[in-house]
């Protein structure tokens, strides 16, 4: 049973079921003329007091019954059977971090994601360029940490399949990417170029850029990355949508959102275009609305706008992310600092002004220190029930990991992360800052609510994934190495209500999703496979049979 215990100030259980039912009796419900749903026929683990029952019943967008199999049918007499067939249901599972955008473009544009070397990204560059005979070439999903080459791809190794016209590739995390020379030359890009702050051109020994550009330093590609159009964004989160919940999610955190993004799915919103329900953190550019209204909700109820998505630093990968001493393998680099103390103060305080969420990019021990450091500046150092986040949360000094806690700020973590660097964390950070790294059981034992995403396009975006690396950490061949920390592994039942719960909590609605009870909003996942009793390798081998959003299926097979 998933305990419902928080570190912040929440509704009591008595409180927040009121709530619910005060939902329940409201006068309308979304298609209330439609027959309920009575779902059962394998395990329903509803993450509540109930534990595990037997049936699962929807009428609307509400949960109405969950129980014995004879009581629900007593209960929605004439409901539609949704026969689980042996599938495991649980509440609907929710990515609390995700690029939802680049997630369909991903799907429509070079996918460069499980290259295996820099033979076989000329190769995938070579092969679209040939199906693709004009244009600026555009691709991302690279990344070189299990590369035979063990180095990043240059100007040169692109020029030697692509000469004739710009291309950029962008590395997995977004935090670095690649570019041909045609690409520097049409930018007006030498030798005498010097990156913004918060970024990195790198060089070779002669001063000649290689073609790698760190963070900040991406600005300077603007003119060869193509911005998508309203009618390409439209496309792609419809793509993504249909993706998500073909992967049995019900939700998503929408990080870093553009407002051509907002406005597209404002417009989605309702029809069949957009299944998932979608909180939404505005990347600064989009921010206006939310830092001068606060938070929304379309009319739907599907399009939520929570608050505002900021950076403190760049990514481990690409040595971005900001430490508080140098990297093992680079003695000269301490990382970058994205956003200067005093923009991060200030939109803090806007975002305050009108209650608005703020969720913060933080990756490296110093990135995380320093964001800290200023929302108590911000905040006060006494813990606050306003649910602002750190999002990746991923290397932290051991004496800053119990301010999580005692400040009321979220770690939003993606489980993923951790069994794809720790491949090359212990080169990056050797042995000892790796005590802190990932550290989801650590957070969870000091009482800081830890919800889990999947960063994609940066990672997959499968729930069976982040479900696996929470609970087993273990990479996806089941190999672990030395410094892996096997130690911060989770219960099954805390990697399921990192999944549900607390992205719930993390956007104020525990009360309303979250679990499985009724009154409350009927999100459910179901996948072939039990997550809760299947040997670790099996989680990976389940398929998400059926998922309901909002009372509506989504995906069912």
């Amino acid at each position: 049973m998933i305990q419902q215990r928080w570190s912040g100030p929440i509704l009591s259980r008595r409180a927040a079921l009121a709530a619910g039912a005060a939902a329940f009796l409201a006068p309308t419900f979304a298609r209330s003329e439609e027959p309920a749903l009575l779902i059962s026929g394998g395990p329903i683990h509803t993450g509540a007091a109930a534990g595990m029952v037997e049936a699962a019943a929807i009428r609307g967008d509400r949960i109405v019954f969950v129980g014995a199999l004879a009581e629900a049918r007593q209960a929605v007499p004439g409901a539609r059977f949704v026969d689980l067939a042996g599938a495991a249901a649980f509440p609907g599972f929710v990515d609390s971090h995700v690029h939802l955008t680049e997630v369909g473009i991903r799907e429509m544009t070079l996918s460069l994601e499980g290259t295996a070397s820099i033979a076989e990204l000329q190769s995938r560059l070579g092969a679209w360029a040939k199906a693709n005979p004009t244009g600026i070439v555009n691709g991302r999903g690279w990344i070189e940490t299990h590369w035979p080459e063990g180095r990043f791809p240059t100007r040169d190794d692109l020029d030697a399949v692509v000469a004739d016209r710009p291309v950029y590739l962008e590395r997995a995390d977004g935090h670095a990417g690649v570019v041909n020379s045609k690409a520097l030359e049409f930018l007006g890009i030498g030798p005498s170029t010097q990156p913004p702050a918060g970024g990195e051109i790198l060089r070779d020994t002669k001063g000649r850029p290689t073609g790698m550009f760190v963070d900040n330093a991406q600005s300077l590609l603007d003119g060869v990355i193509a911005r998508p159009t309203v009618a390409v964004r439209r496309e792609a989160l419809g793509r993504a949508d249909r993706l998500y919940a073909s992967r049995g999610w019900a939700g998503v955190h929408f990080m870093s959102v553009e407002k051509d993004d907002l406005d597209v799915m404002r417009g989605m919103a309702g029809s069949a275009n957009l299944g998932l329900r979608v909180d939404a953190y505005m990347d600064p550019s989009g921010a206006a609305e939310v830092l001068a209204t606060g938070p929304s909700v379309d009319a739907t109820g599907r399009v939520r706008l929570r608050g505002i998505k900021l950076y403190a630093d760049g990514a481990l990968g690409s040595r971005g992310a900001a430490l508080l001493a140098p990297y093992s393998d680079k003695p000269d680099s301490i990382g970058l600092l994205v956003t200067p103390h005093d923009r991060m103060v200030d939109l803090m305080r806007q975002a305050m002004a009108k209650n608005a969420q703020v969720a913060v990019h933080a990756i490296g021990d110093r990135g995380n220190r320093l964001t800290l450091d200023a929302m108590a500046e911000v905040l006060g150092a006494a813990q606050t029930d306003r649910r602002w986040r750190i999002e990746h949360a991923q290397i932290i000094s051991p004496e800053d990991l119990p301010r999580f806690a005692a400040m009321g700020v979220i770690a939003s973590m993606q489980p993923s992360h951790a069994i794809g660097d720790l491949f090359f964390a212990p080169s990056r950070l050797g042995m000892e800052r790796l005590r802190g790294a990932y550290a989801w059981r650590s957070l969870l034992a000091s009482g800081a609510v830890v919800c889990a995403g999947t960063d994609a396009p940066v990672e997959k975006g499968d729930p069976l994934i982040e479900f696996y690396a929470a609970v087993y950490r273990h990479s996806l061949d089941g190999y672990a190495g030395p410094g892996w920390g096997l130690d911060e592994t989770v219960s099954r039942a805390q990697a399921l209500k990192m999944l549900t719960l607390a992205p719930a909590y993390a956007v104020g609605r525990e009360a309303d999703l979250g679990t499985l009870e009724v009154g409350k909003r009927a999100d459910l996942t179901a996948f072939s496979k039990d997550l809760m009793t299947v040997e670790p390798a099996d989680i990976l081998k389940a398929k998400a049979t059926l998922t309901i959003t909002a009372g509506r299926v989504t995906h069912q097979v």
